[in-house]
């Protein structure tokens, strides 16, 4: 057993004597940021004086890179804190450079400029975040050591012992995003042992963003309690052919109201003519995790090629048959692999469905099906 491992092992109702001494008048403020790979999170936690009624404008100093560069960090959002309790606070920044200019992983910034040009829309956006459950040595929960899961379907939604692992993790941090004031709206077990799924929204524009990297904030410090680890890989090791994604959902008033499926449609047909240029936004690494994830094998689509369909889910964007049934709704784009920065998605869908200057792909390769 590794000492990672063994640290897990401690006893952690020692803590709740602390967690229950008073604190006075003061508020414990923990600030989340988004790291330079663009994938991780960082926080660090202040105390000021009294409860804070809305968002600080001070700025806060960090790291970043790596190395010792102060940065300036933004508050945007503020949720209560389901670890340590109200007064308590959790606040999302964005990330500045000394000069004030958004750093490059800072990704919200020129998203909320985008928003801000398509706000008559009123676009709204739901991601269903994946992830896989894995323990601190690195082993799939609920497997023997080196042995290797093949992925088998059906899977989604099972309620059987032993073909299931992880579910108290998936209802804590559920009840946690709730107390925090996250917009969590579901979860589900996914097709193999130890993944699951929640999703937020809907939310309108910038909104989203938030929502969803304080709901995985609040993934990996819910895992920190359970001693596991919560793999956001697309393709995630030890796993033969399942994978992970964040399927987003997308809508404006035009889609939701009476005919809103001829505008479903033609925004889909906008996003058959930008296929490659959004598959290089839709994971962090250009497109390079979802070439391994975009198969055209469990449930996902092919990843040189658009595909289009009403229910079928081995496609790159879908119209649900609810919404094709009721002539309004949305559309799910499913190509965002798991680990993707969802203003970068938002923000490319915004550009390609809204925004009158997009150009197509360079190659015009991409077709319909």
């Amino acid at each position: 057993m590794s000492a990672a491992s063994k640290s897990a092992g401690l006893n952690k109702t020692v803590r709740q004597h602390y967690l229950s001494l008073a604190q006075g008048a003061v508020c414990l403020v923990t600030y989340i940021w988004i790291d330079e790979t663009g994938e991780n999170l960082k926080c660090k936690t202040k105390t000021l004086n009294t409860e804070p009624a809305g968002l600080q404008g001070k700025n806060r100093l960090g790291q970043a890179n790596g190395r010792l560069v102060e940065v300036l960090l933004i508050p945007v959002r503020m949720f209560r804190d389901p670890f340590i309790l109200d007064p308590n606070k959790l606040v999302l920044c964005e990330v500045l450079d000394s000069n004030r200019v958004p750093i490059g992983s800072n990704q919200r910034s020129q998203c909320d400029k985008i928003m801000e040009e398509v706000k008559e829309f009123q676009p709204w956006f739901g991601m269903e975040q994946e992830y896989t459950l894995f323990d601190l040595d690195g082993q799939l929960i609920g497997w023997l050591p080196h042995s290797f899961l093949v992925f088998v379907s059906p899977g989604f939604n099972r309620v059987v012992a032993g073909r299931l692992y992880g579910r108290n993790i998936c209802i804590s941090h559920c009840k946690a995003c709730l107390y925090a004031g996250v917009k969590i709206c579901g979860t589900n077990a996914e097709a193999i042992p130890g993944q699951w799924e929640f999703q937020v929204g809907p939310c309108e524009g910038t909104e989203i963003g938030d929502h969803l990297w304080v709901a995985r904030y609040i993934l990996h410090r819910v895992c920190e309690d359970f001693g596991v680890i919560a793999s956001l890989d697309p393709k995630p090791s030890g796993v033969n052919s399942g994978t992970s994604g964040c399927h987003t959902n997308f809508s404006t008033k035009e889609m939701r109201g009476e005919g809103g499926l001829k505008h479903i449609e033609e925004s889909i047909q906008r996003l058959s003519k930008r296929h490659s240029q959004h598959l290089r936004v839709y994971d962090p690494h250009g497109g390079q995790d979802n070439i391994h994830r975009l198969t055209g094998l469990s449930s996902t689509s092919h990843f040189h090629e658009f595909s289009t369909a009403t229910a079928c889910r081995d496609v790159s964007v879908r119209i649900p048959v609810h919404v094709s049934q009721k002539g309004c709704g949305y559309l799910e784009d499913r190509r965002p692999a798991s680990n993707c920065d969802p203003y970068a998605v938002i923000r490319a869908l915004a550009e390609t469905c809204l925004l009158s200057t997009t150009e197509e792909d360079e190659d015009g390769s991409e077709t319909v099906k």
